[in-house]
């Protein structure tokens, strides 16, 4: 309780000095459900959550995702063991076991060298991290898509699912994205949620099509 209350008050002093403007339209959070991540042959994951977790937080503009910028701070391990538990919560890295993941942090230094450099000149790497972490905690998707009948094993329509999330984001858009691990069966592997730059308010995601929008193909939410 003291930890969590310590975290409380450093999210508020570090997101009340944050700049709010930036060389970039939006950020997506991008978050994997762990069935279809996991599914062999294609990931063996030695960790799989339970819950919807991060795969990262993505500055883009309309159309273009920001990847390998340059001119920015290298990714600096965390080792501050608050902070890493606390991203362990949230952003588990499951293809490794939780004490190489938590020295060697391997998916966070590759998602930071990929996307987080791109927004370093609002949000340093501590910033970023813990943004993508407390947008990630204002929703519970596995509990929403349960509230409408969309639960593990079973199939719809992109438009129940793309329904259902609107409910938690004002009914502004997110990008809904799909697999086929089994050839002709469409697989719901992750949803990107859009926020501003300020990460103050939804911002429509830019589709990616990777599944079916219409209705005539039903998607398996594994």
């Amino acid at each position: 309780m003291v930890k969590s209350r310590i975290i409380s008050v450093f999210f508020i002093f570090l997101f009340s000095f944050s700049p709010v403007y930036g060389n970039f339209e939006y950020l997506q959070l991008v978050l994997t459900w762990p069935a279809s991540f996991c599914f062999r042959p294609k990931n063996i994951c030695k960790r799989p959550a339970k819950n919807f977790t991060i795969h990262g937080l993505w500055p883009e503009i309309t159309g273009f995702r920001l990847e390998f910028c340059t001119g920015s701070p290298k990714y600096e391990t965390f080792k501050d063991n608050n902070i890493v538990d606390y991203l362990e919560r949230h952003w588990v890295q499951m293809k490794f076991d939780e004490n190489y993941a938590k020295y060697h942090q391997p998916l966070w230094s590759y998602e930071y060298r990929k996307h987080g450099m791109c927004c370093s000149k609002i949000y340093n790497q501590k910033a970023y991290f813990l943004l993508a972490t407390r947008l990630k905690e204002k929703f519970d998707l596995l509990t929403t898509l349960r509230t409408h009948g969309i639960t593990p094993g079973t199939k719809h329509t992109f438009g129940d699912i793309q329904k259902a999330i609107k409910t938690v984001t004002n009914q502004v858009d997110p990008d809904l994205k799909c697999v086929e691990h089994i050839k002709g069966v469409q697989e719901l592997n992750e949803i990107g949620i859009c926020f501003n730059p300020a990460a103050d308010n939804f911002y429509p995601c830019h589709h990616s099509y990777t599944c079916d929008e219409t209705d005539s193909k039903m998607i398996l939410f594994r």
